[in-house]
């Protein structure tokens, strides 16, 4: 879910060509829970093969994947280890949520109100350990790397950003800044359009955040913005403090200036204290990462999309000769002067 800043923070459009030769450290479960949610028919089913497994990811990182990569981008995944104890209220919330949702959705389709089993559809989404696994045979296969984080992928994403590992996080939400990214991307598709209806379409330009033009807008440290992050709700307060919505926290937070000071003012109703939820986003746990970029494995990819999940073997061809070509091309091209060799002739 995330913490919700849209009404406070927005950044700049940008053109997917401006990404080449970028790092990119891509938050692997929101991208995916994105093609779940999705990637479905217009009654709500998502993609599956003749064994009744869902593909929908698949096809999202396959394509999507190949896009960004012709485009010049270089991707690294960061996979969610296990969540801190104080979030597992909320994953338990979360079940019960998916689980009502999917009634609703069964019920609508059978009464065939297609756009009410949609919208239920998109909210019954889960992500299972073959999801994952396969998510990650997929990845590797093509030539993608993929890194496993100790607790939230996103924090780990957000390090590489701090690091100057890798060029920004790609994400749809805003914890990436709180946890201290100087860059994030939302909406990082290519097509600049996204199908939610049979027939309709929304707008998902990139969209670049930069953290220290977010500070300077909101006239806030990044403290202040953890500090207006919890109160305005986490994954781990959900909901945040009771009657104080994005302005009136920005206001008090500015106001106040520190932690404690703001806690003197709210009513905290919440099991775990302001003070364990702010040093989490300040001090992630961290560990040591090896971004490596494999090559691509045709056989490899089609046994995973064809052989194991029914995919047109054409269309996996013609994707695969696309990511091979461009692969190609762009180890022929010379890195810019100025730019990090270390970091196989990508900039990041």
């Amino acid at each position: 879910m995330g913490i919700q800043l849209s009404s406070l923070v927005h950044g700049n459009e940008i053109k997917i060509e401006e990404l080449y030769g970028k790092r990119i450290s891509v938050d692997a479960f929101n991208w995916i829970f994105q093609f779940l949610t999705t990637i479905r028919g217009h009654d709500g089913e998502p993609l599956k093969d003749s064994k009744g497994r869902v593909t929908s990811h698949l096809s999202g990182l396959f394509y999507r994947n190949i896009n960004l990569i012709e485009a010049g981008a270089k991707l690294v995944y960061v996979f969610d280890g296990e969540p801190p104890d104080f979030k597992r209220k909320e994953i338990e919330r979360r079940k019960g949520v998916r689980e009502e949702a999917r009634k609703e959705w069964i019920k609508a389709k059978d009464e065939g109100r297609e756009k009410d089993a949609l919208k239920y559809a998109k909210r019954s989404a889960t992500m299972d350990d073959d999801i994952i696994k396969t998510s990650k045979e997929l990845l590797n296969a093509m030539g993608i790397s993929v890194i496993q984080a100790p607790g939230e992928g996103e924090a780990l994403a957000s390090y590489m950003v701090k690091n100057n590992d890798v060029w920004c996080v790609g994400t749809q939400d805003f914890d990436a800044l709180l946890f201290g990214a100087s860059r994030i991307i939302r909406n990082l598709s290519i097509s600049g359009k996204r199908k939610y209806m049979k027939t309709e379409y929304t707008s998902t330009n990139p969209e670049l955040l930069l953290l220290n033009d977010v500070l300077e807008k909101l006239g806030i440290t990044h403290d202040q913005l953890i500090m207006l992050g919890i109160l305005i709700g986490t994954d781990y307060n959900l909901g945040g403090v009771r009657g104080y919505g994005p302005v009136k926290s920005l206001k008090i937070v500015k106001e106040k200036k520190t932690l404690e000071n703001v806690m003197k003012e709210v009513d905290w109703t919440f099991d775990i204290s302001a003070e364990d939820i702010f040093n989490f986003f300040k001090f992630p746990s961290i560990v040591k990462y090896d971004i490596h970029f494999g090559h691509v494995d045709e056989e490899s990819i089609k046994k995973i999309l064809c052989d194991e999940h029914d995919f047109s073997e054409q269309r996996v061809e013609n994707g695969i000769n696309r990511l091979k070509g461009q692969i190609k091309s762009k180890k022929s091209k010379k890195p810019d002067k100025g730019k990090q060799s270390s970091l196989g002739g990508f900039g990041v």
